[in-house]
């Protein structure tokens, strides 16, 4: 098996980073910070970041068919057009409750974009990782990144057997996703929000991106949404 490598690829500080995808077609990879209400881009070969700042908490950001992106914005599913920052609203749901938000979103093998929202909340010991974002790979395996666990898991979705775990130099693992070259590589965001002061001198690259290499399996080019 091949020797894993886990390097922090950008210091971005999110406070709550998310929804990692890759876009092949720029080498590059998107990802949201929800509370600090803004889409981010990284050139994985310039190694520049942009930054698209929007009007409320962003919980995901999608790829689409007819170019640009989309993204859950509160309680809205809008269009983004990167090159003039430009958001549409293409759907408001939950009109009647201004407190509440979308979670998180991914489009399925059939271009449609999905999203939760935040009203059912659930009960979790201190103690326990709770499961956060997650991927497919080529084997057709789960990979979960654990918040408050500091790692991803590889699990086999139908006899629920852990596979594979890697831990991560940070607490808060949020989301993963494959890309690079043959979607070999493994990025994985983390958040800095909740943590004190001691917390992030232990952990300095809290709220950045990893890129995770030599997991010995590949994954499979994201889903662009149709509409």
């Amino acid at each position: 098996m091949s020797s894993i490598r886990i390097e922090c690829v950008l210091r971005e500080n999110c406070r709550c980073g998310e929804s990692p995808v890759w876009e092949e077609a720029s080498n590059s990879l998107l990802f949201v910070d929800i509370p600090a209400k803004k889409v981010c881009r990284w050139d994985s070969l310039s190694k520049h970041v942009q930054q698209v700042a929007v009007d409320a908490p962003v919980s995901s950001v999608a790829l689409r068919q007819l170019g640009g992106y989309v993204a859950t914005i509160g309680t809205k599913f809008c269009a983004l057009n990167w090159e003039d920052q430009s958001v549409f609203v293409l759907a408001t749901v939950d009109k009647d409750k201004t407190n509440n938000r979308f979670n998180d979103g991914k489009v399925d093998p059939a271009g449609r974009y999905f999203a939760a929202n935040r009203r059912i909340v659930y009960k979790m010991e201190k103690d326990e990782q709770i499961p956060d974002g997650m991927c497919i790979d080529a084997e057709g395996k789960l990979w979960v990144a654990c918040y408050n666990g500091g790692r991803v898991i590889r699990l086999d979705p139908e006899t629920g057997k852990r596979l594979q775990t890697v831990k991560l130099p940070v607490d808060k693992t949020t989301s993963c996703c494959f890309g690079g070259k043959d979607y070999s590589e493994m990025y994985v965001t983390c958040a800095r929000d909740g943590m004190d002061a001691e917390g992030l001198l232990r952990q300095p690259d809290a709220g950045g991106i990893f890129k995770i290499t030599g997991l010995g399996v590949k994954g499979i080019a994201p889903y662009s949404y149709a509409g």
